[in-house]
């Protein structure tokens, strides 16, 4: 797989020393790691990937989903060497202890309290920040905190810093963009919906220069970053950009909604339909996974507004 120029050259700066011990504040208390960990737990869903765009192989990943072999993405799979421990399933902390790592990491976790306790007996954890939701955490935080905590903060500064300056060369290389609405869908298991501003794909959008309908964000009830539509009335899904996501590369639910041919985005081409890899990316909201995702998702926009409904150059 090719691996994005923006990254290679990012891997190629010169490492920058960071002090130790450190002290790194979250919802549980503090961690308090006393010289730079060499073996590197994760528990993060997706975490596997920020620790090697760090250069870092971790000693135990846990495998969130896609049945890939060594539980990481095409993005990633080129960068992991060897195949570390594997937490699959609930959390053991028996099986993280067997890693013996020097630091946990449980940013995007989902960890409790009881669990937590557990896992402090066996290494520093680095858990969400207080006040911040278990999946909440924007995926730049996470990728400098975890930086802090191996060492190599500077490294993900500098790599998230790379990110957000693609999003703005695209922005400013796109002018028609800026203040087009967007809206990325999604439809499995029977239910249809939108994520909100409050998600990491439209905020990559609105960094693009697109802006996430009120109509999307003023539905939300409990959950933040989803609202649920009715299969009936999809015009809140009408934006002048509309990108379905699929988990399973598969579109039949999408194709199937019986008020998608009335979605005048629809009529006129304006939709991008995502497969398992790019959706994936999206979702993985990473240090690799980004880079992989942006390179590809562009040219896609742009089929999406060439004024032909009949072209695409989506994962159809």
């Amino acid at each position: 797989m090719r691996i994005p120029a923006l990254f290679l050259a990012i891997l190629a700066l010169p490492a920058q020393a960071q002090d130790f011990p450190q002290t790194i504040p979250h919802k549980f208390g503090s961690a308090e790691i006393e010289a730079q960990p060499d073996r590197i737990a994760t528990l993060d869903f997706a975490g596997a990937d920020d620790l090697l765009a760090l250069g870092v192989q971790p000693v135990l990943i846990r495998d969130w989903y896609g049945d890939y072999p060594r539980a990481v993405w095409p993005w990633a799979e080129t960068l992991l060497e060897g195949t570390p421990d594997i937490l699959r399933g609930d959390l053991n902390a028996e099986q993280v202890a067997a890693a013996a790592p020097d630091v946990i990491l449980a940013l995007w976790s989902g960890i409790t309290d009881a669990e937590y306790a557990q896992l402090a007996r066996i290494a520093p954890v680095v858990a969400v920040p207080e006040g911040v939701g278990d999946y909440a955490l924007p995926w730049d935080e996470r990728a400098v905190i975890a930086g802090r905590a191996i060492g190599r903060e500077a490294e993900a500064q500098a790599q998230v810093d790379a990110i957000h300056q693609q999003l703005a060369d695209i922005a400013a290389a796109h002018p028609e963009w800026q203040g087009k609405t967007a809206v990325t869908a999604a439809s499995w298991d029977g239910t249809v919906g939108a994520y909100t501003s409050q998600d990491v794909r439209p905020q990559l959008l609105e960094q693009m220069g697109f802006v996430t309908p009120a109509e999307i964000d003023s539905r939300t009830d409990g959950n933040d970053f989803w609202v649920t539509l009715s299969h009936e009335d999809l015009s809140p899904l009408d934006a002048d950009l509309l990108i379905w996501i699929s988990s399973d590369g598969g579109f039949t639910e999408v194709e199937s909604l019986v008020a998608r041919p009335f979605l005048t985005a629809h009529t006129e081409g304006r939709e991008v339909l995502l497969g398992k890899e790019m959706s994936g990316a999206f979702s993985h909201a990473s240090l690799l996974s980004l880079p992989f995702l942006i390179d590809r998702l562009v040219p896609m926009i742009e089929a999406a507004f060439d004024d032909d409904p009949q072209t695409h150059a989506d994962d159809r």
